[in-house]
């Protein structure tokens, strides 16, 4: 099943390339669609954590839950980014919508053939096979995320990629405010069951919606000699074909590294202040952070040097996630998790922005891929560590009498002072790690190619091994990744 036929509208190739008649409207459309998407993945997966968590009590469980979507993300990262190199990106997105509707049904399947307390057993199977498949769902849809910031470079003009970036990160906002909420009132009032039905209905509507939305593109271009399904050398090449690329990959990585401490122990300290109900409205009133930091990029961009940008935003980050738990009082958590929302917009467009100026654009979808890998794998490695770590040890040293005649002063009384002894020590590193990564060769190399490369993304790195595929001769991959 595909969309209509695609007009076979150059990709941005050469100095002349402008966006297509009608782009901006077709960009309009697809953030639209991809919204309702994140919603809906974003929605079941928040709903996972919260009835989880609610249910069993385990640390330990969100923190794997978490971070089994991080790993499963930078596993599958690359594969994504070579099928949206090689096919249109109107047909992957398609693709990715019909894997993840196909694996939403199948744990709606599971939750009506199993009763809740099977699927809550943390010793069985059943649980680890319905949490699975959910966040296998999740993470397929993560191939249009992918596939977006590829079709900004197609619909966008260059000079326009910061804000168009700023609109992506104001739609991942919105998609955090609308999930946060409802995920935890639909666990609240409706149940599991009824938050699958829910899910399972959105990915229906934007699949529908985007049956008949047209991306103007060319048939991409083959690569010669045998093409892997995962086209690591391709990706290798492509970051190595602008010196300082993977540099910018590392410093992502360190919004990655405090990013798996925080999935794994954000909400279980949310729950310990709120209801499961008040505290996803907290939490998506805290989100529109996201959509405001969003807006701001949009309007003005990220500057002269979006490397120095990204990395003065990492270290605010890491202030912040040092302080917003000092005192377990709502309000502070809540003001630090809107101002944390704020940044991180910030931090996903930089990265982007560089990436769609210095790379072409037929190896764009690989680039973004290895990034998500390698990023992604920072994560569930912290998210992995912390939750055990905090369970087992941290959490019951501060609720003894050393634990808190050690640390009392610095983060007063309360029942959750061994998160946000956890929480102090990651911030502080993550300010430490930022700082020094501006006293670096590689920062000044990015830095000053970044300002020196040209308009034309294509023009950036040659592939002398492209070549146009005949007409009469279908390209390899061209058929559906299905």
């Amino acid at each position: 099943m595909s969309g209509p036929q695609q007009p076979e509208t150059p990709s941005p190739e050469g100095a002349a390339f402008e966006p297509p008649p009608g782009a901006a409207r077709t960009f309009a459309h697809i953030l639209v669609n991809t919204a309702v998407a994140n919603v809906t993945t974003s929605f079941l997966w928040f709903a996972l954590t919260f009835w989880v968590y609610i249910e069993t009590q385990s640390v330990l469980a969100t923190g794997i839950i978490g971070g089994a979507y991080m790993l499963m993300l930078a596993f599958f990262a690359m594969l994504f980014g070579s099928i949206v190199d090689r096919h249109r990106k109107h047909r992957v997105m398609v693709f990715s919508a019909l894997l993840t509707l196909a694996a939403f049904s199948l744990a709606g399947v599971l939750y009506l053939l199993f009763p809740e307390s099977a699927l809550l057993d943390l010793g069985g199977p059943w649980f680890w096979v319905f949490s699975a498949v959910i966040l296998f769902g999740s993470v397929i849809e993560n191939m249009r995320n992918i596939a977006l910031s590829t079709v900004v470079t197609l619909l966008t003009p260059v000079e326009r990629h910061a804000n168009a970036n700023g609109l992506v990160g104001t739609v991942q906002g919105i998609a955090f405010i609308v999930t946060s909420v409802f995920s935890g009132l639909a666990i609240g009032f409706l149940g599991m069951g009824w938050t699958l039905a829910i899910a399972i209905g959105l990915t229906l509507v934007a699949l529908v919606h985007l049956l008949f939305l047209d991306i103007p593109e060319a048939q991409p271009k083959r690569e010669g000699g045998h093409a892997s399904a995962i086209d690591l050398k391709g990706s290798i090449a492509a970051i190595a074909a602008a010196p300082g690329l993977f540099a910018l990959i590392i410093f992502s990585t360190f919004n990655n590294l405090i990013g798996g401490v925080y999935m794994a122990l954000m909400d279980p300290y949310g729950l310990t202040l709120f209801s499961v109900q008040m505290w996803g409205i907290v939490f998506g009133v805290a989100s529109t952070g996201f959509i405001i930091g969003g807006i701001v990029i949009a309007k003005f961009g990220l500057g002269k040097n979006p490397i120095r940008t990204m990395l003065l935003v990492v270290a605010a980050m890491g202030v912040l996630g040092a302080v917003f738990t000092l005192r377990e009082w709502w309000w502070l958590y809540a003001v630090g998790t809107w101002l944390y929302m704020a940044l991180v917009p910030a931090v996903e467009a930089s990265e982007q922005t560089v990436i769609q100026k210095v790379v072409p654009f037929q190896r764009q979808g690989r680039v973004f891929g290895f990034a998500a890998a390698f990023e992604s794998a920072a994560a569930p490695v912290t998210a992995f560590l912390i939750a055990p770590i905090a369970e087992f040890l941290i959490i019951p040293y501060m609720d003894g009498e050393a634990g808190r005649a050690a640390w009392g002063w610095a983060l007063g009384e309360g029942s959750a002072r061994g998160i946000a002894l956890v929480f102090l020590f990651t911030g502080g590193a993550m300010v430490v790690i930022a700082l020094a990564a501006f006293t670096t060769r590689s920062y000044r190399i990015l830095s000053a190619q970044y300002a020196q490369a040209p308009d034309d993304v294509d023009a950036a790195a040659p592939s002398s091994t492209d070549e146009e595929v005949p007409a009469e001769q279908p390209a390899r991959g061209s058929e559906s990744p299905r």
